[in-house]
């Protein structure tokens, strides 16, 4: 069984090294694989609405979200990508004294603003695209309605439900580690992401993507309409989407989901695979 996958042990020092190259990486290869991967995320959430945003009941409809979004972390695990919640995990690496935590911070700073780059431009291009037309406007008035959802939480649930995320993200990006051939790495990676998806927790990066779709889907009349109609939403209640909503998902949620790849993946398994390791 050995030589189908990696021992736990064995990915983690493999993901510490990885983590090694990631905060040495120039500056412009940082920024460019970040955009990569905040763009192939927002594809991600872009094609799971679209199958997901006619189905009435909640839990079919995030199961079939879940289907599909997967398919933005394989694209960054297959192709390139650096991606801020995955890279959480490079904490190891300063927990091991192989980096310094300003590296760390570093890496993470230009990395999550680098994903907020490439989801702003698929945002933007689905938008344009014509893809919210669909159902007459159905995905349009969704992707309100799942914007002004992120935009209304609350502080507590935006951390706890971020924790939650990045448990199941670390986890998967470990699993894949774990895997030795492709189709081994597509496995591990689909159902931690698919149960994140179906659980309906929060990741900074996705929601960079599923906010600012909502507030251009906002300005327009039909999509507008749409949403009170099907969904009841209120003029009021739009005035949410703005760039003061996204920035209070933001921080909580990004906040959370340092506290789930640091603290409750990296710190365990560090503790348990590499500290004391040589005593």
């Amino acid at each position: 069984m050995d030589n189908l996958f990696n021992s736990p042990a064995q990915v983690i020092e493999t993901n510490i090294k990885g983590g090694e190259t990631k905060v040495n990486l120039p500056i412009i290869k940082m920024i460019l694989l970040g955009i990569m991967a905040g763009a192939f995320i927002a594809l991600g959430g872009a094609t799971s609405s679209t199958a997901a945003h006619s189905v009435d009941n909640v839990g079919l409809s995030r199961f079939v979200s879940g289907i599909i979004f997967p398919v933005g972390l394989m694209l960054i695990t297959f192709i390139g990508g650096e991606l801020f919640t995955g890279n959480c995990l490079t904490a190891m690496g300063a927990m091991d004294h192989r980096f310094s935590w300003g590296k760390v911070a570093r890496d993470l700073l230009i990395i999550w603003l680098s994903n907020l780059v490439g989801a702003l431009i698929i945002s933007a291009l689905t938008y344009f695209s014509g893809n919210l037309d669909y159902s007459s406007g159905l995905l349009g008035a969704y992707s309100i309605k799942v914007a002004l959802g992120k935009c209304s939480i609350t502080p507590v649930k935006g951390i706890t439900s971020g924790i939650l995320c990045n448990i199941l993200v670390c986890a998967a990006i470990l699993m894949g580690t774990a895997a030795k051939d492709i189709g081994g790495k597509v496995w591990a990676i689909f159902f931690p992401i698919m149960a994140f998806v179906v659980g309906g927790f929060e990741h900074c990066v996705a929601n960079m993507f599923y906010i600012p779709v909502g507030i251009m889907a906002a300005t327009n009349e039909n999509y507008v309409a749409k949403a009170q109609e099907v969904y009841g939403i209120t003029a009021d209640q739009l005035s949410k989407l703005s760039i003061g909503g996204f920035i209070a998902n933001q921080i909580p949620v990004t906040i959370g989901n340092i506290l789930g790849g640091m603290i409750f993946v990296g710190l365990p398994c560090f503790l348990v695979h590499c500290k004391n390791k040589n005593k």
